[in-house]
C-alpha cells in the first residue's frame, strides 16, 4: 500500500492509504448515460445532462455529494446543520420536494415528506460518476423528476483495494471511514463505512453521522446478480432548524436504506433489466431534546418495489420500455397508518433520420396511484447534429408531482394539511446547443415552465394562526443556462 498523506495539524489528522488508483478516467463521449429507458452515448443525448465522473469528485476537495452538485450550474442545495446533516436539492428554481434523487437508477422519493432528500445520498467513495438531468422527466422516470433528476451511479469494482480516511478537528470533530474493494473469481464486493461526529459549534449543534455501504456482483461467469444495499443514521442537534428563533433545544433523527438485486437478459436485439428493491425512511424528531413528552413526531416509511426495464433495437430505431410496480407502507404518530399503491407503464422510440444526424425520440409515462388515480405525461426529444462536435437540441414535456402525505394529514399548532390537494403538473420547453470535444464541453440552453397547482404554506386570513398547505396560483419559471468544461493535463517529474 502506498500512503498518499500524513498530515498532522493542531486541528486536523488525515491518513490516506491507497493500494491502487481506484478507477481510470473515462471520455466524457464514451460515457453511457443510463438515466434514460434508451441507453445512449453522452454526446448523442437530446437533453440537458451533466456527467460528473470520479475523477471530478476526486478533484474537487468535496466532502459530501451536496458540495459536489454545488458547484454546478443550475443545480441549488439548500442545508441545515454541518456535515450533510441536512441537505435539499434544487434545480432550475424548483422546489426541493420536486427534484428526484435516484440511485443506480431506483427512485429515492419518500412518500411522507419530500424533504431531506440528500438523507440517501452516498459516500464519494463508491460513486463512479453523477449523472444531472434538467428539465421535466416524468416520462422517463414518473413522478417528482418535476424540475430534474440527478442519478447516482456506484462502482461495479474497485479489484483488490483498501482506503482509510481519518480526521480530526476543533469542537470534537472526528471523521474516520474505510473502503474495501474485493475481485473474486466469479464474484467482487465492495464495502464502505464511514463515521462523522462533533460536539458542535455551538449550543445544540452537535451530530453523529454514519455510512454503511455493500455492493456485490454475484455468478460474473454467468448470469450476472448486482446487489446493492446501503444505510445511513444522521443524529443532530437542530438548533433554529424549526420553528421560531427561540426554538434552540429541537433534536433530529434521521435513517434511510435501501436493498435491491438486479440483472440483465440480453439477446442480439433485446435487453431486459428486472429489479426489486425495498427502502426505508425513518424521521424522528423531537421539540425539546431532554422532554420528548412535549412535542414528538415518529414517521416510519417502506417502499417495496419491482421494475422491469427493456430496450428493443429493429429497422425502425430503438424501442424503450418499462414498468414499474410499488407500494409504499406509512406508521406515523402524526400522520396515521397509510397505505399506497403505484403502477407505472414507460414507453419511448428513437427514430434516426437524415443519414442519422436528426434524432426524434417521443415518450410517454402513464401511471396510476390508489389515491390519485391515473395520470398520462408524454415527451418528445429533438436533436440535431450540426458536425460531429456540435449538436442543436430541444424538448417539450409534461411533468407532475402528487402532494406527500405531510402535505395531505400533517398537523402541528402551526402547521395545517390539506386531503383536498391537487397534483402539480406543469408544461416545460426547452431549447439548447452543445459543444463535446475530448478536451473541451460547453452548453448553453433557455428553458420555460409553466406550473399549475403548486403547493405551498399559507395563511387563509390574517385572523388565522396557522399555515395551511394549498394549491396556489400559477407560476412561470423561464432560465438561461450556461455550463463549460475544460479537462488539462498536467504532467510534473522528479
Amino acid at each position: 500500500m502506498k500512503l498518499f498523506s500524513f498530515i498532522i495539524g493542531l486541528s486536523l489528522v488525515a491518513v490516506t492509504l491507497q493500494a491502487q488508483d481506484l478507477q481510470q478516467e473515462q471520455q466524457l463521449d464514451s460515457v453511457v448515460i443510463s438515466s434514460s429507458r434508451i441507453d445512449l452515448p453522452f454526446k448523442e443525448n437530446s437533453r440537458t445532462i451533466t456527467v460528473i465522473s470520479s475523477s471530478d469528485i476526486k478533484n474537487s476537495a468535496a466532502t459530501n455529494v451536496a458540495d459536489v452538485l454545488q458547484q454546478f450550474a443550475g443545480v441549488d442545495i439548500r442545508r441545515r446543520g454541518t456535515a450533510g446533516s441536512q441537505a435539499d436539492l434544487h434545480i432550475r428554481g424548483g422546489g426541493f420536494d420536486q427534484t428526484l434523487l435516484l440511485i443506480d437508477g431506483i427512485k429515492m422519493d419518500d412518500a411522507q415528506t419530500g424533504h431531506h432528500t440528500m438523507n440517501a445520498a452516498l459516500p464519494l467513495e463508491v460513486i463512479e460518476r453523477i449523472e444531472i438531468i434538467k428539465g421535466p422527466a416524468a416520462r422517463v422516470f414518473g413522478q417528482n423528476a418535476f424540475a430534474g433528476a440527478i442519478n447516482i451511479i456506484t462502482k461495479n469494482s474497485l479489484k483488490n483495494t483498501v482506503s482509510t480516511k481519518l480526521e480530526a478537528g476543533s469542537f470534537g470533530q472526528l471523521n474516520a471511514g474505510v473502503t474495501v474493494g474485493t475481485d473474486l473469481e466469479n464474484s467482487s464486493h465492495i464495502v464502505h463505512i464511514d463515521k462523522m461526529t462533533s460536539e458542535g459549534y455551538r449550543y445544540n449543534t452537535d451530530y453523529d453521522n454514519s455510512n454503511y455501504f455493500v455492493k456485490s456482483v454475484f455468478n460474473k461467469k454467468k448470469k450476472a446478480i448486482e446487489m446493492i444495499a446501503t444505510f445511513q443514521e444522521r443524529k443532530f442537534g437542530a438548533n433554529g432548524f424549526y420553528a421560531r428563533e427561540s426554538a434552540i433545544d429541537q433534536y433530529e433523527e434521521t435513517q434511510n436504506s435501501l436493498l435491491a438485486f438486479s440483472t440483465s437478459f440480453k439477446t442480439e436485439n433485446l435487453t431486459i433489466k428486472p429489479r426489486v428493491y425495498w427502502k426505508r425512511n425513518q424521521d424522528e424528531y423531537i421539540y425539546i431534546r431532554n422532554n420528548p413528552t412535549v412535542y414528538r413526531n415518529l414517521h416510519i416509511s417502506d417502499k417495496i418495489g419491482t421494475e422491469v426495464n427493456a430496450s428493443y433495437t429493429s429497422s425502425l430505431g430503438v424501442t424503450g420500455f418499462g414498468v414499474d410496480l410499488s407500494k409504499v407502507y406509512l406508521r406515523s404518530n402524526n400522520l396515521g397508518n397509510r397505505q399506497r399503491f403505484m403502477s407505472t407503464l414507460f414507453l419511448e422510440h428513437r427514430f434516426k433520420l437524415l443519414n442519422e444526424n436528426l434524432d426524434i425520440t417521443p415518450g410517454v409515462a402513464v401511471t396510476y396511484f390508489s389515491d390519485f388515480k391515473f395520470y398520462a405525461f408524454p415527451g418528445l426529444d429533438l436533436g440535431y447534429r450540426l458536425n460531429n462536435n456540435l449538436k442543436v437540441y430541444g424538448n417539450i414535456g409534461y411533468t407532475y408531482r402528487i402532494p406527500t402525505y405531510t402535505d395531505l394529514y400533517y398537523s402541528d399548532p402551526s402547521t395545517l394539511g390539506n386531503e383536498n390537494l391537487e397534483v402539480e403538473e406543469a408544461f416545460s420547453q426547452e431549447i439548447g446547443l452543445k459543444y463535446l470535444s475530448a478536451k473541451f464541453s460547453a452548453s448553453a440552453a433557455v428553458y420555460n415552465r409553466d406550473a399549475k397547482n403548486l403547493i405551498d404554506y399559507i395563511r387563509p386570513n390574517t385572523s388565522i394562526s396557522f399555515f395551511e398547505a394549498t394549491n396556489i396560483a400559477e407560476v412561470n419559471t423561464k432560465g438561461f443556462e450556461v455550463d463549460a468544461q475544460y479537462q488539462a493535463n498536467f504532467c510534473c517529474r522528479l
